[in-house]
């Protein structure tokens, strides 16, 4: 039987309870001072967790001079939030349905984060920042318009007709709903991505995204930041749409790296505006490979945490995320989640090295929750600490 000492060592002397004063004295023992500091979810969804994320982005607004948030949602819907938060434009209601996607709008924490972010805001000169890092897509993808035509609007001059005028680029987006067209996700039949209209916005948005790097100099930094995401997303879902059209055993690798690779293209961007705190799965904030069962295949890719750490160094630092008991699952005592539950806190925060070190040959957790991805002990090495919740009740459906 496990217990909370393992292999002569004290679990309490590596961890410590999940505080501000704990994540400061974290951020202390880091070799730099990150630039984005990923906070990973093990479970979307996670009432419990979302709460906890609040109370920490709001500690490291008020003590460690963050001013910027990110979270894994659509990076242009993520607009409609972070104008809300420097005009107070809108309705609460209008932002929380359409600045976030895969339904996360609907979840109470992010409603609260938003409305203390604005609240900040009014009250202060140096403003808060939120941005969405995902792409504007799921399994399926949406129509590149926004994406393309906001790019084509920002450059200046004639230069931008040498390539294609307005209403070319109409009529070959077309309807939106044939871009949209979920049934593409499972039938690559279904996908326009390697139509001739899209082969030629393919070309076309490479024309853009070379005459913005000619035009960078007079644009202000809010249209060029704004130009540079525009850019970033329409060339990334144009090609995500193409290997949508992909028949190849090779497809959904394919389509999951794309997506990590387009996250990983806004953190580095988000980084310029650091320092951040970043919230998304685990799996997505990780440093090494992604590996999932997908039917009868299972994928491999590099995840969007791994391509950022490439550049960022020890700019980047990652806290993964664990529960113990999650609605009626709890931990086996023998896994490494089963003993954290031994800590004397409800919430911890555990030095994730150390700990690999202290629990040399775990068993493995297997989850009755299929949206829960309980830790790896192979991988501890590779993340700077783990946020552990000792019980989750409040957890959301997924989907």
């Amino acid at each position: 039987m496990f217990n909370d000492t393992v292999e002569g060592m004290d679990i309490k002397d590596i961890a410590r309870p999940l505080d501000g004063v704990g994540v400061s004295a974290f951020l202390r023992e880091l070799p730099a001072r990150p630039l984005l500091l990923g906070l990973g979810e093990a479970r979307h969804f996670v009432g419990e967790l979302g709460e906890l994320r609040n109370e920490i982005f709001r500690h490291l607004v008020e003590h460690e001079g963050y001013r910027s948030f990110a979270i894994e949602s659509d990076c242009l819907r993520g607009l409609v939030v972070d104008d809300y938060l420097a005009t107070g434009a809108g309705t609460l209601d209008h932002v929380m349905e359409r600045g976030f996607s895969h339904g996360f709008g609907a979840a109470p924490a992010n409603r609260d984060l938003v409305q203390w972010m604005r609240a900040y805001n009014e009250k202060h000169d140096e403003k808060l920042r939120f941005y969405g890092f995902d792409g504007p897509l799921e399994y399926w993808a949406e129509s590149p318009r926004q994406a393309l035509t906001g790019l084509y609007a920002l450059l200046d001059g004639p230069l931008p007709r040498t390539v294609v005028t307005g209403e070319t680029l109409d009529t070959l987006l077309g309807p939106d709903d044939r871009w949209s067209n979920e049934a593409t996700a499972m039938d690559p039949s279904q996908s326009i991505g390697r139509s001739a209209d899209a082969q030629r916005l393919r070309l076309i948005a490479d024309d853009l995204v070379a005459l913005l790097d000619t035009q960078t100099p007079q644009l202000n930094a809010k249209d060029g930041e704004l130009a540079a995401l525009y850019a970033r997303t329409a060339t990334g879902l144009l090609r995500y749409h193409y290997w949508m059209a992909d028949t190849s055993p090779a497809r959904w690798t394919r389509l999951s790296a794309l997506r990590d690779a387009m996250m990983a293209a806004n953190l580095r961007a988000i980084a310029e505006h650091g320092p951040a705190l970043v919230f998304a799965s685990n799996l997505h904030l990780q440093r090494n490979k992604t590996v999932m069962p997908f039917g009868d295949q299972s994928l491999e890719w590099w995840s969007a945490g791994a391509i950022t750490s490439t550049h960022l160094g020890d700019r980047y630092a990652f806290l993964a995320s664990a529960l113990g008991t999650a609605g009626d699952d709890t931990p086996p005592p023998d896994t490494v989640e089963g003993i954290l539950s031994t800590l004397p806190w409800d919430q911890a925060l555990i030095d994730a090295r150390r700990l690999a070190e202290a629990i040399p040959n775990p068993a493995p957790r297997i989850s009755h929750d299929f949206a829960y991805f309980p830790l790896d002990h192979a991988r501890l090495d590779m993340i700077d600490g783990v946020v552990f919740l000792k019980k989750a009740v409040n957890l959301g459906k997924l989907g």
